[in-house]
């Protein structure tokens, strides 16, 4: 599963890399390009990998109206992701068949333990849906039941919690760890821009040229419970010795035995996070987006025929909201606007086109649209950490690195210019996190 083992592709052998990739991007749907190229070198089998996935969203969206079929066309495909949408299609395309989604405490979008459902083609529109009935897909429109999926292929999600480690209970300060070489950062090469990624080997740093984050969540009653989650086997509290830590290297593990090669992606919006569009607009207008937005839960274990109504509802109503805002674009004098509130379920809309005006002088309503697509069952996590939270994380990933198999590449994303990792934290956290790359991957 290294990389240099039997792959999927009927059993040949993957080439190894002679020093361990790790590719850094700004967006993190470009890190996908790196990823195809892999699979491409034959580094990456062509199916069956698994991909661990550090981040404070869990980045399972599907781009909603278009074609499954672009995913067969990668150049196209790449086009149309976003930050919130680019795993699914490879996971369609049949090259990822495992997700262990490992999450920080204060991001709780999709529900702890095992999931297993299928991806496939609507056969009624040719889009890409899920039999998945988490929330997560169900307040974005993407249910459908099994028999209205073709070319179905099956996705194994995993979603785990990881909480920081205290420094004082790591190895590392038993002497169980020998020093290695530090790497030092040029943070000016990638926060200059968008488009420049890096390749970090052991020793040394080499530069190459190569949204709205949906769903994506946090919910205080949720983060109350994450303690007490049973299914969870690496519930503790801040500060807590290695053991639990122990207990989620031994699920990934086993979660990894499952494919043939295995991909280490990390967002450094895992360690802190913020929610963009919090700065953007005030609490009061917040609020109302998320009266707009809110998602009607279905029963609980509701029937095929009960979630089939609820994600028709919810399709109905995110269609309504995006024309009213398309057509305030257009104009958003109060005629335009009193059509619209007329509506079922849009009175807020008067208050809160009334409340931006006033703000400002020409409203960008797609990004209000897009800011209220995060403000349906939960808002988008939000948590600038303490400097003892990410030293905390970064010594819980060190056990994870320590104890896990090799993968056969490393993909970091800085999300730092749209602003979901805080800007002032984002290098000092990069910096961190290849530091910890050179250390404990051999």
């Amino acid at each position: 599963m290294s990389g240099g083992g039997p792959g999927a592709d009927g059993g040949a052998r993957l080439r190894a890399y002679p020093a361990l990739p790790v590719w850094v991007v700004e967006d993190h749907q470009d890190v996908l390009p790196f990823i195809y190229r892999a699979i491409g070198s034959k580094h990456l089998p062509a199916s069956n990998i698994s991909f661990v996935h550090l981040d404070s969203h869990p980045d399972l969206l599907i781009p909603v109206n278009m074609p499954a079929d672009t995913v067969f066309d990668k150049e196209a495909l790449f086009s149309e992701l976003s930050i919130e949408n680019w795993i699914m299609p490879a996971v369609y395309a049949g090259h990822i068949s495992q997700v262990v989604w490992l999450h920080p405490p204060w991001a709780q979008q999709i529900s702890e333990g095992k999931h297993n459902f299928l991806i496939g083609k609507d056969i009624s529109t040719t889009t890409m849906r899920v039999t998945g009935t988490d929330h997560y897909f169900l307040s974005d429109g993407l249910y459908v039941p099994a028999d209205q999926l073709e070319n179905q292929k099956p996705l194994n999600l995993h979603v785990i919690l990881i909480n920081p480690t205290e420094a004082s209970n790591s190895r590392e300060e038993n002497g169980e760890v020998a020093s290695a070489k530090r790497l030092k950062l040029n943070t000016d090469d990638t926060a200059s821009t968008t488009s420049a990624s890096s390749s970090v080997a052991p020793g040394d740093l080499d530069h190459s040229t190569p949204s709205v984050k949906k769903k994506e969540v946090q919910n205080t009653s949720a983060l109350n419970r994450a303690e007490t989650l049973s299914e969870c086997s690496a519930s503790s509290s801040l500060g807590n010795s290695e053991c639990p830590i122990r207990e989620v290297v031994k699920d990934v593990c086993q979660a990894l035995q499952k494919g043939d090669a295995y991909v280490l992606d990390i967002d450094l919006d895992f360690f802190s996070v913020k929610n963009p569009f919090k700065e953007m607009y005030t609490q009061t207008e917040y609020e109302l987006l998320q009266e707009l937005y809110n998602f009607k839960k279905p029963q609980r274990n509701a029937t095929e025929e009960g979630l089939l109504d609820c994600v028709e509802n919810r399709v109905h109503q995110l269609e309504d909201l995006e024309a009213a805002f398309a057509d305030l674009c257009d104009n958003d004098d109060e005629e335009t606007l009193q059509k619209w509130a007329s509506c079922p379920g849009m009175k807020p809309l008067v208050q809160l086109v009334h409340s931006l005006k006033t703000r400002m002088e020409s409203p960008d309503y797609e990004m209000v649209h897009q800011a209220g697509l995060t403000c349906d069952y939960m808002e988008l996590p939000h948590h600038v950490s303490t400097e003892e939270e990410i030293e905390g994380l970064i010594q819980s990933i060190k056990v994870l690195l320590k104890d896990m198999p090799k993968p056969t590449l490393v993909t970091v994303a800085r999300s730092s210019l749209d602003d979901y990792c805080p800007s002032e934290q984002v290098d000092i956290i990069q910096e961190k996190v290849l530091n910890l790359l050179v250390e404990y991957i051999p």
